[in-house]
């Protein structure tokens, strides 16, 4: 994708928002071959102002409970990614869906930070070799404990996900059975 500066971005949503022009239109003059990035740019422009429409020089890091949070909220309430975005101040909306399909697929363990670099492949003395042995099975009674800590985590928010569930199913049959009943009384 094409990098725009900032005063052009910012100068093609002051003009879309001021003069009533349409994103095509606005397209066409700029020669932009995406109308979504002006979409996107006016969207950012309204929720966060000057800021939304800079570009990112640095990697925005979240922590583990951030996006574990993000995801619960988006999982157990009916809000698109774009509000949560909004709500927690994320500039970008794929992000959170990023967060939510790693979720559905490999869980919450899918959210934690990753190590970075190339893993060490050093040939152990064979006295390191068994305190390394010693202290592997506390290293793998320590990971079962968190993937039981996940599942429960899973568990929990897939629980409150078919509550919200039911709960708007018997409203809406609530609402349905309170139809029936003024539609026969008129009757």
């Amino acid at each position: 994708m094409a990098k725009y500066s900032f005063e052009l971005k910012k100068k093609i949503v002051l003009e879309y928002l001021n003069e009533e022009v349409g994103y095509k239109t606005l397209a066409k003059k700029y020669d932009i071959p995406a109308i979504k990035s002006i979409k996107t740019w006016v969207y950012n422009y309204n929720a966060f102002g000057d800021k939304g429409l800079f570009r990112s020089r640095k990697n925005e890091t979240y922590s583990f409970e951030k996006k574990l949070s993000v995801v619960e909220l988006y999982m157990t309430t009916e809000v698109s990614y774009q509000q949560l975005a909004l709500q927690e101040n994320i500039l970008n909306p794929s992000l959170i869906a990023r967060w939510v399909n790693d979720f559905r697929i490999a869980g919450a363990d899918a959210l934690r930070p990753k190590k970075k670099g190339r893993k060490k492949d050093l040939k152990l003395p064979k006295e390191e070799l068994k305190s390394n042995t010693e202290t592997n099975v506390s290293d793998v009674s320590t990971e079962r404990i968190r993937q039981l800590e996940d599942e429960l985590l899973k568990l929990r928010i897939e629980n409150a996900y078919l509550k919200e569930l039911r709960r708007l199913r018997l409203e809406e049959e609530t609402l349905l059975k309170k139809q029936r009943e003024s539609s026969t009384a008129s009757e």
